[in-house]
C-alpha cells in the first residue's frame, strides 16, 4: 500500500456548498484549506502508526537492530497484536525511533497493515474509551436492529463476557487525550463508498478474536498500563462510566440480555478455579475490573440471574483475597447511595432467594448453602463501602486503660490442663475491618441504614446454637453468620450473646468445682451477693471491689443475689429486684454521682461529685452484670455513652442530645455572619457551677480568658469546649465506669457484634412499646384465662390509654417502661387473679413480670383502679 492510497482512503467527504445567495467565498476557500490541512495530517498519524505498528509485530529484518521498539532486536519482547496495537498509539505520541524496513521484509507487510486498520478502530479504546468504543458498539448495535439480526453482537458480548482475560481488558481507563490527539488519531472510517454492514462485520470479527495465552497477554497488559499511570489505593484501571453506558444501551434489549446471563456463567467457574488454585490476583490486580465491571449490571438481581449465574458468581467473588477485598470496598464506598444500595439489594435478594426456596432446620442448616454464604460474604464488602462512604470520625478515639484488668489468681480449667485460657485477649476482630483501618463505632451515619443489611428470612431459618459453636471453633469448614453481624437483627444476636455468656458461666462454675476438688478449697460455683435493703450500695460496693480485686473472673459467674432476713431463691426475679434497687438509688440527683437533665430526660456524670471513683465502677459493674445476666436496666444516659463505652470520645456532635441548648448556641456561634468578637465577646474560658451553685472557670487554652473568639478560631472554640464537656470534665469517673463495664465484658464478643445504639437496646431495652404483641403473648394464672370477661376489658382499657399512660403501666409491671430486646412480644407478663370485686388497687410483682388484678365488676372501676395504680406507683403497689 503506497502513501498515495492511504491518503485516499483516509480523505474526507467534501461538504456540499448550499445554493442560497449570500455565501462567503472567501470563508468557504478557508474551509477547504483547513479540511485538506486536517486530511493531511490525519493521513500522515496514519501511515507513521501503521509503521510503529509493523516494527512491533514483525521488525525491520536487520538482525542487528539496535532499537528496543523493533521486534527484531534481539532485546526485544514479542507483543501480541492488541498489546501491539495500543503500543503503537503510545510510541507515536511520544516520536520514538523508526527502523527503515530491511530489504528483504519490504513484501511482507501488506497483511499485517490490513489487519492493523480492522483491529485499530476497536483497540483506540485504550486512548478514548468514551468515544470509539462507545460508539463501535452502538454502531454494531443500530447495524443489528436495522438487520433484525442481533447474532454478531450476541458473539461479540458472549466472547468478551465469558472471558475472564478479555473482560479484564476491556474499558482501560486512559488519560484524557488532548484535543490534537483526538484530531490526528480519529479512527472512524470517513469513506461514503464502505457499506455499513461490512464495517460492522469487521468490528465484530475484531471483538472476537481468539485471546492469546494468558502469559503474553499479561505482559502486553504490563507495557500498556502506561497509560492509566500508577493508581491508588482505592482506584481501578477499569473505566466505570463507559460500562455503565454500555450496560444501560444494550440491557433494554431482552435478545441481548440474554448473551450476558449465558456469559456468566460460564465464565464465573473459570474465575473461582483462578482464585483459588492460580493465585491469579497477585501477578495481575486488575483482575479485579471483572468483578467491577459485571457487578454494574443493573440486571443481576432478576430471577434470571438468581437460580445459577449470580451464585456462581458470588461464590467466585468470595474467593478474592483480602487485599482486593479490601480495594473493592475502597472503590464501591465513592459510589451514591442509590448506587451501593442497588448493590446491596443484589446480595440482599439472592440470599432471601435461597432461603425461601429451600426448607432450613436443625438438620439442613443454612450454614451448609454455599450460595448463601458465599453472597453474605460479598455482602461484607457492600457493608464497610457503606460506612466508609458516610460520615465517618476516624480520630477521637478512647485512651485505652493505663492499667489492665486484673486476671484471677486461681488457676482456670485451662492452665489447670497445661493449656492457655481462650480468649484471654478479647474478642476477635474482622480481619476486613482490620486491613481497612476502620471500625464501625468509626460510622457517624452510612450511605444507607444499617437496618438495610438486615435480612429477615435468613434470621428465622438461622440455628443460633449451631451458628454460635461455628463461630467459637472457627474452622474453615464451617461458616457463622455471626462473623457478619450486620446481617443479623439485634434479637438473633442477642440470642448469640446470650449463649456466650450461659457457656461462660457454666466453664466458670466447672473450673470452681475442678479447683475447688484440687486444691481442697470451698466449692462456690455462683457470683453471691447477700445484701441489706437499707445499705444495698454499700453491701454491693463492697463485695463487688473484693472480688474485682481477688478474682475478676468470678463476675462472669452467674449472679445470685440475697436480701439479708428475707427467703427465697435467685430464679432471676431476686437479681432483677438488685439491679431495680441499685440503680434506682445510684441515680438519685440526692446522691449527686449523675446530674439529671430535665428536658432530654437524660443522666450526665456529675463532674464534681464527691464520690469516689469505686462508685463509678461499681455503676459500670452493674451495666455489665446485666447484660451478662440478661436484665434490662431503667437507665436514661445520652447516646455519647455508649460510643464512649465503645472506644470513642465525645465530639461537637454529640452534644445535640446530651445538651441541646449548649449544641444550638455553639451551632449558632459557627454560622453566625457577623463579627464574632465584637458581637459576642466570648474568651476561650468557660464557666460552669459546682453542686452548690458556685461558679467554676475553666480555660480552653493557656491563658483562656485573654484569648478572644474570633471568626477564624471559633471552630477550634467549639471542639475544645465540646471536648471539656464530654470528655476532659469527666474523664476521671468514666474512666472508672468504664472499667468496671470492661471487668465483666472484656472477654464477651459485645464490641464485634453490637454498633452503640444496640448496646444501649441490650441495656435499656426499645422505647417502641407494641402492646398487641404483648397481648398476644401474655399468659394467665389464678382462674383467669384469654376468654375472661374482665380479661377482654383490661386490654381494651389498655389500648385506649395514651402513649405516657402505656409506659407508666409498663414501669408499674415490669420495672422499666421499655421492652426488651426483640420488643414486648418477647415480654412474659402474667396476669393473676387476685380475689373478686373489691376497692383494693391492682398490684404487681416486677421481678416476675406478675399483675395481680382483682375482678373487678365494672369496666369503668377497672380503668379508674388500673389509672390510680399505676399513676402512683412509687412508694406502694410494688412488691
Amino acid at each position: 500500500m503506497n502513501s498515495d492510497e492511504r491518503d485516499c482512503e483516509c480523505a474526507l467527504p467534501q461538504a456540499e456548498t448550499s445554493p442560497a445567495g449570500g455565501y462567503d467565498r472567501v470563508q468557504e476557500e478557508s474551509d477547504i484549506e483547513n479540511t485538506e490541512a486536517s486530511r493531511m495530517k490525519r493521513a500522515a498519524a496514519k501511515h507513521l502508526i501503521e509503521r510503529y505498528y509493523h516494527q512491533l509485530t514483525e521488525g525491520c529484518g536487520n538482525d542487528s537492530c539496535s532499537n528496543a521498539w523493533c521486534s527484531s532486536s534481539r532485546g526485544s519482547h514479542r507483543l501480541d497484536n492488541n498489546a501491539a496495537a495500543v503500543k503503537a498509539l503510545e510510541l507515536y505520541k511520544i516520536n520514538a525511533k523508526l527502523c527503515d524496513p530491511h530489504p528483504s521484509k519490504k513484501g511482507t507487510t501488506m497483511n499485517h497493515l490490513q489487519n492493523f486498520r480492522i483491529r485499530l478502530p476497536i483497540l483506540t479504546e485504550h486512548l478514548n474509551e468514551t468515544v470509539n468504543f462507545l460508539e463501535k458498539v452502538y454502531e454494531i448495535l443500530h447495524i443489528c436492529g436495522e438487520k433484525e439480526d442481533y447474532s454478531p453482537l450476541i458473539r461479540v458480548i458472549g466472547r468478551v463476557f465469558s472471558s475472564a482475560e478479555a473482560l479484564v481488558q476491556s474499558f482501560r481507563r486512559s488519560k484524557p487525550p488532548t484535543k490534537e490527539e483526538l484530531k490526528s488519531l480519529q479512527s472512524k472510517d470517513e469513506d461514503k463508498d464502505e457499506d455499513e454492514e461490512e464495517a460492522a462485520a469487521c468490528s465484530a470479527a475484531a471483538m472476537e478474536e481468539d485471546s492469546p495465552g494468558s502469559s503474553s497477554r499479561l505482559d502486553g497488559a504490563a507495557s500498556g498500563d502506561n497509560d492509566v499511570g500508577k493508581l491508588g489505593p482505592d482506584e481501578v484501571s477499569v473505566d466505570i462510566d463507559a460500562v455503565r453506558r454500555v450496560y444501560q444501551r444494550l440491557l433494554s434489549n431482552d435478545k441481548i440480555e440474554a448473551a450476558f446471563l449465558n456469559a456468566l456463567v460460564y465464565l464465573s467457574p473459570n474465575v473461582e478455579c483462578d482464585l483459588t488454585y492460580h493465585n491469579v490476583y497477585s501477578r495481575d490486580p486488575n483482575y479485579l475490573n471483572l468483578f467491577v465491571v459485571v457487578m454494574e449490571n443493573s440486571n443481576l438481581h432478576s430471577p434470571d440471574y438468581l437460580e445459577i449465574a449470580l451464585p456462581q458468581f458470588c461464590r467466585a467473588m468470595s474467593k478474592l483475597p483480602l487485599p482486593a477485598l479490601a480495594k473493592l470496598a475502597r472503590l464501591w464506598s465513592h459510589y451514591s447511595a442509590e448506587q451501593i444500595h442497588r448493590i446491596m439489594e443484589t446480595f440482599q435478594q439472592l440470599i432471601t432467594y435461597k432461603v425461601v426456596s429451600n426448607e432450613f432446620n436443625s438438620r439442613n442448616l443454612v450454614n451448609d448453602d454455599d450460595a448463601v454464604v458465599a453472597a453474605t460474604k460479598c455482602l461484607k464488602i457492600v457493608y464497610y463501602a457503606n460506612v466508609m462512604g458516610g460520615e465517618v470520625d476516624t480520630e477521637h478515639n478512647e485512651e485505652e486503660d493505663e492499667e489492665p484488668i486484673p486476671e484471677s489468681s486461681e488457676l482456670t480449667l485451662q492452665e489447670l490442663l497445661g493449656e492457655e485460657r481462650r480468649n484471654k485477649k478479647g474478642p476477635r476482630v474482622d480481619p476486613l475491618e482490620t486491613e481497612l483501618t476502620i471500625r464501625t463505632s468509626d460510622s457517624r451515619r452510612p450511605l444507607i441504614p444499617f437496618e438495610e443489611f438486615v435480612n429477615e428470612p435468613l434470621n428465622e431459618v438461622l440455628e443460633m446454637d449451631k451458628d454460635y459453636t461455628f463461630f467459637k471453633v472457627e474452622t474453615e469448614n464451617k461458616f457463622s453468620f455471626m462473623t457478619c453481624p450486620f446481617i443479623l437483627n439485634a434479637v438473633t444476636k442477642n440470642l448469640g450473646l446470650y449463649y456466650d455468656n450461659r457457656i461462660r458461666m457454666y466453664s466458670e462454675r466447672r473450673i470452681t468445682v475442678l479447683y475447688s476438688l484440687v486444691q481442697g478449697q470451698q466449692l462456690n460455683p455462683y457470683l453471691r451477693l447477700k445484701v441489706r435493703r437499707d445499705h444495698i450500695i454499700d453491701d454491693a460496693l463492697v463485695r463487688l471491689e473484693m472480688i474485682a480485686m481477688e478474682n475478676p473472673a468470678d463476675l462472669k459467674k452467674q449472679l445470685y443475689v440475697e436480701f439479708e432476713g428475707e427467703q427465697g431463691v435467685d430464679e432471676g426475679g431476686v437479681s432483677k429486684e438488685f439491679f431495680q434497687l441499685v440503680v434506682e438509688e445510684i441515680f438519685n440527683p440526692d446522691i449527686g454521682m449523675f446530674a439529671y437533665d430535665e428536658r432530654t430526660k437524660m443522666f450526665w456524670f456529675n463532674p464534681s461529685s464527691f464520690e469516689n471513683e469505686g462508685q463509678f465502677t461499681l455503676i459500670g459493674i452493674v451495666l455489665g452484670l446485666a447484660i451478662y445476666n440478661n436484665c434490662i436496666l431503667d437507665v436514661h444516659f445520652p447516646m455519647v455513652v455508649y460510643r464512649k463505652l465503645m472506644g470513642k470520645k465525645g465530639t461537637f456532635r454529640d452534644l445535640a442530645d446530651s445538651n441541646p441548648v449548649l449544641f444550638q448556641s455553639l451551632k449558632e456561634l459557627l454560622e453566625y455572619e457577623g463579627s464574632v468578637e465584637e458581637d459576642m465577646m466570648i474568651t476561650f474560658q468557660i464557666s460552669q457551677t459546682d453542686l452548690f451553685g458556685n461558679p467554676l472557670m475553666y480555660d480552653l487554652r493557656e491563658n483562656g480568658d485573654q484569648i478572644p473568639v474570633t471568626n477564624e478560631n471559633r471552630k477550634e472554640f467549639v471542639a475544645q469546649y465540646a471536648e471539656y464537656m464530654l470528655n476532659k470534665s469527666v474523664e476521671k469517673q468514666f474512666k472508672a465506669f468504664r472499667r468496671g463495664f470492661h471487668m465483666v465484658t472484656n472477654e464477651s464478643p459485645l464490641k464485634y457484634l453490637f454498633r452503640p445504639e444496640e448496646i444501649e437496646l441490650l441495656i435499656c431495652g426499645s422505647r417502641n412499646l407494641d402492646f398487641q404483641a404483648l397481648e398476644e403473648t401474655t399468659e394467665y394464672d389464678g382462674g383467669y384465662s384469654r376468654d375472661s370477661r374482665i380479661i377482654k376489658e383490661f386490654w381494651e382499657t389498655l389500648h385506649s390509654f395514651a402513649e405516657e399512660q402505656k409506659r407508666l403501666f409498663l414501669q408499674f409491671t415490669t420495672g422499666t417502661d421499655r421492652a426488651p430486646v426483640g420488643g414486648l412480644g418477647k415480654l412474659k407478663m402474667i396476669i393473676a387473679k387476685n380475689g373478686p370485686d373489691t376497692d383494693r388497687l391492682p398490684t404487681s410483682h416486677t421481678c416476675f413480670n406478675v399483675l395481680l388484678l382483682p375482678e373487678y365488676d365494672t369496666k369503668e372501676k377497672l380503668r379508674e383502679r388500673l389509672l390510680k395504680a399505676i399513676l402512683y406507683a412509687k412508694g406502694f403497689g410494688m412488691l
